[in-house]
């Protein structure tokens, strides 16, 4: 198990955060396990965190220890249409891997930075669907360090949810079922998803992604999002080192120097417009850490 000081900066997508006191990189499920379990009762806070994608992080840093459910958790194997993963894959590798070997199902997560445990969590996808259509299994340990196992029903994913989100799972394997599928076909509509993505995403400045996230009901109202924020006038929208780009407007840049508080202040500001015009107050996809180490939708801690 590898034990570091570690900048949050360095941690997170959006090159934000102070420093942590602590970073524990496992190198295989049963570490996480362990380390959860020594760490139980020191009364130190300890937040576990995936590629860090997703997730604003504190300017002030994090007095406790990360464990970081990524980089080296990063091996899976195919047999047939079934895929057995370790949580801290790189999404689209596991979409590229799967595509040449002619199995569908996941290639609309190709362009999506971010590890499978994290995905799963948040049953997150692109085009509307979701990874957890073709979820058999995940298994973890709980905040004991005991090892759990649900179902894909167990699971209860729905759009960007799941009962992982609220169950106190720490995912370290997942067991996805794929079907056969024509790899040349997977293969172009895998480029011609990165392309729609080069061309509509922001991509030279450290960002988080979609900051909000949709629901039906809003979508067939307003549109996703990015229109309504659009439909509101606040592309181009700037607090201190915050951006709301002219390219997407359901992402957040920081063009240098931004702080937490900074895209706090922004997203507020999003949010209140939006409500105003609409009647529907946007919800946070990005996740915000806490002192005690557990994370939170980022609009709840505005």
């Amino acid at each position: 198990m590898a034990f570091v000081a570690t900048s949050l900066v360095g941690t997170g997508y959006w090159a934000i955060g102070g420093p942590a006191d602590l970073l524990v990189e496992p190198g295989a499920p049963a570490e996480v396990a362990a380390a959860v379990r020594e760490l139980r009762d020191s009364g130190v806070p300890v937040a576990v965190i995936g590629g860090g994608t997703n997730v604003l992080f504190p300017d002030e840093g994090f007095r406790g220890v990360v464990l970081k459910v990524a980089g080296r958790l990063n091996r899976f194997r195919i047999d047939g249409c079934r895929v057995e993963s370790e949580s801290g894959v790189w999404v689209p590798r596991l979409a590229r891997t799967a595509g040449c070997l002619g199995l569908t199902g996941i290639e609309h997560t190709v362009g999506i930075p971010g590890t499978l445990g994290g995905l799963v969590l948040m049953n997150g996808g692109s085009q509307r669907k979701g990874i957890g259509t073709h979820v058999v299994r995940v298994t973890g340990c709980d905040a004991s360090g005991n090892p759990v196992s649900f179902t894909r029903e167990e699971c209860a994913f729905a759009y960007r949810e799941s009962r992982l989100q609220t169950n106190g799972c720490i995912v370290t394997g997942v067991e996805l079922e794929l079907a056969r599928g024509d790899a040349a076909a997977i293969r172009r509509e895998m480029i011609g998803i990165m392309k729609s993505r080069r061309l509509k995403f922001p991509k030279r400045l450290p960002n988080c992604g979609s900051v909000f996230v949709s629901n039906p009901a809003m979508y067939e109202k307003f549109g996703p999002p990015g229109k309504m924020i659009e439909d509101a006038g606040l592309k181009g929208t700037r607090i201190g080192g915050a951006l709301i780009p002219e390219l997407h407007g359901n992402f957040i840049v920081n063009t240098g120097g931004a702080t937490a508080d900074d895209v706090k202040r922004l997203v507020r500001l999003v949010r209140e417009r939006v409500e105003a015009r609409t009647g529907f107050w946007l919800v946070c996809e990005v996740r915000t850490l806490l002192a005690d180490g557990t994370f939170v939708p980022l609009h709840d801690r505005l």
